[in-house]
């Protein structure tokens, strides 16, 4: 583990001159969810993770969050580990922020590979997501976790790896509840400053989701496909919301293939 001096904890792994690959995680994970990704990667990039500001072993955030803070903390990790460009691959509200930085600084993003993120929400699933916010507010991150793993895992796979469970539970529940409904808060009203960008995001773009993850499914991973001219999308089979930990090559095939892609037409 390194960190930067504004706090910000990260790994850095692969050739040490290898095109770039940063990996975003979403709300109450850390960079530890990448675990099942990074290996898939390292042989041909150099991978960098991190976890965001009030999450895992990161500084809380310094001011009131926000998709800009949040991609200004991406942009000086890049500057502070020396780099120039990189290609973005954010979950779910990483997929926000990554899709936030390429609005910030389209010069610094090769790429962006968007997992399981939202895009503008109904009424009805907009005062859902603020009603879970309120009750983060009042009751911490305890109170959400059952439920979002529910959402987050098919119930097959809930079953049958009851230990991956303790994990992710306990990822969720070691964040501080003075801090994660402020957090909880940017993945909800977050997504007016990403929808329709303007300027457009032109940059090679893949989005993923799964067709059982209710809350980003695959009426969000084309909405926010139509909105990046050429950008590909890729609906996953019985999968929900952390596809990448349940089903890792789901994700690891296709990320893969676009980066080589991306290599092959320099």
């Amino acid at each position: 583990m390194h960190r930067a001096p504004d706090g910000t904890a990260y790994d850095l792994n692969g050739p040490d001159n290898a095109p770039v690959v940063v990996l975003i995680h979403g709300l109450g994970l850390n960079r530890a969810c990448w675990q099942w990704t990074v290996p898939a990667l390292t042989d041909r990039y150099r991978v960098l993770s991190y976890d965001l500001y009030g999450h895992g072993q990161s500084a809380p955030p310094s001011d009131t969050p926000n998709l800009t803070f949040f991609s200004q903390q991406l942009s000086t990790l890049l500057d502070h580990c020396g780099m120039d460009t990189a290609v973005l691959a954010g979950f779910s509200l990483g997929g926000m922020i990554a899709r936030r930085f390429a609005q910030d600084a389209p010069d610094r993003t090769d790429a962006l590979v968007i997992l399981h993120s939202p895009h503008k929400r109904s009424p009805e699933a907009q005062d859902a997501i603020l009603k879970r916010v309120e009750q983060a507010c009042l009751e911490g991150p305890n109170s959400t976790v059952e439920a979002a793993l529910e959402r987050w895992f098919t119930r097959d796979f809930r079953q049958a790896n009851p230990d991956m469970m303790d994990t992710v539970r306990r990822w969720v529940t070691a964040n501080d509840i003075a801090i994660y409904h402020t957090i909880y808060r940017v993945l909800a009203d977050g997504i007016d400053e990403i929808t329709a960008p303007t300027p457009p995001i032109t940059c090679p773009t893949l989005v993923i989701t799964g067709d059982e993850d209710y809350g980003n499914g695959p009426e969000m991973t084309h909405a926010i496909a139509r909105e990046i001219d050429g950008a590909q999308t890729m609906i996953l089979s019985g999968l929900r919301h952390m596809a990448l930990a349940e089903a890792p090559d789901a994700i690891n095939a296709p990320l893969r293939s676009f980066l080589e892609k991306l290599d092959s037409q320099k």
